[in-house]
């Protein structure tokens, strides 16, 4: 099939959400079929509100687990199916059961469940979200996790960041604040730490190495080093910029086309960050390897046409469902940030 010829699989999807009268929604990691029928785009709580304000009532989103139960959150009167329940790898490491456990682990270390202020990553799913606001903490994204942090300072009380311990270690380390990591510390290191974090991380973004800033550093010597915060913080350090997507969408289209730049997430995104210019390659991925997540490309045309095809036939499949007390505290948690931010 040539470039000019239109894809037969996209016109049917196009004519079934006409139909049906959806929104098709897709993150930025997505692949680029996906990305280019999406009728919005974003970062994931971006994408999830936008989503959430549409006065469409049907909601197909191309993204990860997460990402869907943020809309239902927001907007539980909305209908939503995902093309494929991707999880989010770093969504999977924590649940309300290891929530529990956490607390209660730093409770038999003699902290005070009165003394933790927890905040949770959005990549984290609806239940955690939900236990967090029962304990008076909220969310954060990559993009304001800096105001959030800053505003738990003020409570006077231990942070338990959950579940990136990167992007944790990255704000103790930006507020000068001692850090531990549960599960890997010894006790006496978690009761004098002033940061705890839960011992999760990004199946990506872990892939991002100070020899791979050293190695385009030795190659190009003018070369931007740009990274999410999500990395690990020996790499943050190195960086010339450090911010969430859609901030490193925004810093890198603004430098200059011959301003060599390496990106440190994911490589979908890299990709088709910015054109080469008189055909050299300015834009590189901060890897040796091609760090791709792969749930957020388990999605396919077919599996947009199929979710759709069910749902037109009332047979809906991965549709988002919460309890109403999850979604009740999980919409308080994401309340508090929004009233921050």
């Amino acid at each position: 099939m040539s470039a000019t010829t239109p894809n037969p699989l996209t016109i049917e999807i196009k004519g079934l959400l006409n139909k049906l009268n959806a929104l098709l929604v897709a993150h930025y990691y997505q692949k680029d079929e996906i990305v280019a029928l999406a009728d919005l785009c974003g970062d994931s709580l971006e994408l999830s509100r936008k989503a959430s304000m549409s006065p469409k009532e049907l909601i197909v989103f191309c993204g990860v687990a997460f990402m869907g139960q943020s809309v239902k959150v927001l907007a539980p009167q909305k209908r939503v199916i995902m093309p494929r329940l991707a999880c989010c790898s770093m969504a999977r490491m924590i649940d309300s059961d290891y929530y529990d456990e956490s607390i209660a682990t730093l409770q038999s270390y003699g902290i005070d469940k009165e003394q933790i202020f927890p905040i949770t990553y959005i990549n984290s799913n609806a239940d955690v979200k939900a236990k967090v606001a029962q304990m008076g903490g909220l969310v954060c994204t990559s993009a304001n996790a800096q105001k959030i942090f800053e505003y738990a300072l003020q409570k006077g009380k231990k942070i338990f960041f959950l579940p990136d311990r990167c992007l944790g270690e990255n704000l103790a380390r930006s507020g000068q604040k001692s850090a531990a990591l549960l599960g890997r510390d010894s006790k006496e290191q978690i009761v004098n730490a002033d940061v705890i974090c839960y011992d999760g991380f990004c199946s990506v973004h872990q892939l991002f190495t100070p020899e791979d800033v050293r190695f385009y550093r030795g190659r190009f010597p003018d070369i931007k080093i740009v990274v999410h915060p999500e990395c690990d913080p020996n790499v943050v350090e190195m960086a010339d910029f450090v911010g969430s997507t859609s901030q490193i969408i925004t810093y890198v289209q603004s430098l200059p086309l011959e301003q060599r730049v390496a990106v440190g997430t994911e490589f979908n995104l890299v990709n088709r960050l910015r054109p080469k210019l008189n055909g050299v390659q300015t834009t590189f991925v901060l890897s040796a390897s091609k760090p791709q997540c792969p749930t957020m490309n388990e999605t396919t045309l077919e599996d947009v046409r199929d979710v759709l095809l069910a749902y037109e036939d009332n047979k809906p499949i991965n549709e988002i469902f919460l309890d109403q007390n999850t979604q009740k505290w999980a919409k308080i948690a994401l309340d508090r940030m929004l009233e921050l931010s």
